[in-house]
């Protein structure tokens, strides 16, 4: 029985790592979850699942949330802020962290479940896009297991030989890590400035959250993968290429020195990498139907157009640079989609907004905690202050 602490349950991940765990009493039962003001959809989890502790990281929503399990979940015990996400990725009890909090703020919780030697589920890249020495080394000095969750990352590292490592790489050549293009992978150039939120949210493959879907409409989501991925399977920026593949069936290929190319294929589901690294190194139902591969007929695949997804290459010039570099890319981006969400800014003043951010920054060494986070803060402000002038 595998003790699970949710970081972001309410979000798509969470959601579909909860679904997992329904299918399998016997195998795992939830330890703790956590939100950051979903309270209400948070209680009705805790209401199904029973969970030992509930964490809402926005202070603001505790009395609300103790409310709410106060009838249905009166053992349930409330925590809350980042000290509450630390107490639930860390507790002696906790086995398995499933790490699906959004964007930076995972970071501290999902670093310390690695001090303490957890088996770590990563669905938040942003912790190795801007701490990737730390992280690695947080993982390897506290023993912990490390299995990637992005559909991606799922797909190399069942792709790779048994016993691969940094020193013994079994014949590796490169990662070709799949993107479906998004949704404004064929609209008219010319059109990318009219935009809207609703229009980057609507993926047509894949159901995910606001934030992750627009970084897929402008692939900075692939570039944010492409520096993951440089930190999990220990390769350079050239050793990963990105190719369009518009259906989402292969998630991620593998080419050897030998010619041969591994493929990982299924459905564009999240429960298939969420099960898989769940019950690694066995394999158990994860509610997803069967690839029909007749009826999917056609495999298409062809070469990002980083005109057109600027915010690519920005990534890839980022994973060049390494250092502070990444951090910067992944603050600015952070405030330039929600400016975008809100509406402040267009779409295609994302890219401009990142862009412009990193030719301010020097890149740098951070080498402690204090050092990439005062490195984010900066970031993030100088992005602010960017989007007040276009506003």
């Amino acid at each position: 029985m595998q003790m699970l602490t949710i970081l972001g349950a309410t979000g798509s991940i969470g959601l579909s790592t909860l679904d997992v765990v329904a299918r399998h009493p016997d195998r795992f039962r939830v330890f703790a979850l956590s939100c950051h003001s979903n309270v209400v959809d948070l209680a009705e989890q805790c209401r199904q699942f029973k969970p030992r502790y509930a964490v809402a990281s926005d202070v603001t929503k505790v009395d609300q949330l103790k409310q709410l399990l106060e009838k249905n979940c009166p053992n349930t015990e409330v925590l809350s802020g980042v000290e509450g996400l630390c107490q639930i990725a860390t507790d002696p009890d906790v086995d398995t962290v499933m790490a699906a909090i959004v964007g930076a703020a995972g970071l501290l919780p999902t670093l310390e479940a690695a001090k303490k030697g957890k088996r770590i589920l990563l669905a938040n890249k942003e912790s190795l896009v801007m701490a990737g020495p730390l992280f690695m080394n947080a993982v390897k000095q506290g023993d912990a297991t490390l299995l990637p969750i992005d559909s991606e990352h799922n797909a190399i590292f069942q792709c790779l030989p048994s016993g691969y490592s940094s020193n013994q790489k079994g014949g590796v050549r490169k990662i070709l890590l799949t993107a479906s293009g998004g949704p404004f992978r064929q609209v008219l150039f010319d059109t990318l400035s009219l935009m809207t939120p609703e229009q980057a949210c609507a993926h047509p493959n894949w159901e995910m959250g606001r934030k992750i879907s627009v970084d897929s409409a402008t692939m900075m989501n692939k570039g944010l993968e492409l520096i993951e991925a440089c930190w999990l399977f220990s390769v350079s920026p050239e050793e990963v290429e990105v190719v369009i593949h518009p259906q989402s069936i292969i998630h991620s290929m593998v080419e050897y020195v030998d010619g041969s190319v591994l493929a990982q294929l299924g459905n564009p589901d999240m429960r298939t990498p969420i099960a898989h690294a769940m019950a690694w190194p066995e394999r158990i139902d994860s509610g997803v139907s069967s690839l029909d591969i007749i009826a999917t007929a056609q495999l298409d695949f062809e070469a990002p157009d980083l005109e057109r997804f600027p915010c690519l290459a920005l990534a890839m010039e980022a994973a060049r640079l390494g250092g502070s570099a990444p951090a910067v890319l992944n603050a600015a981006n952070e405030v330039a989609v929600e400016a975008f969400l809100d509406r402040k800014i267009i779409f295609t003043q994302i890219a401009k907004i990142v862009a412009e951010v990193l030719s301010q920054f020097e890149t740098t060494e951070p080498d402690t905690l204090e050092a990439v986070q005062l490195c984010d803060q900066q970031a993030r402000q100088y992005a602010l202050d960017l989007v007040s002038t276009l506003d």
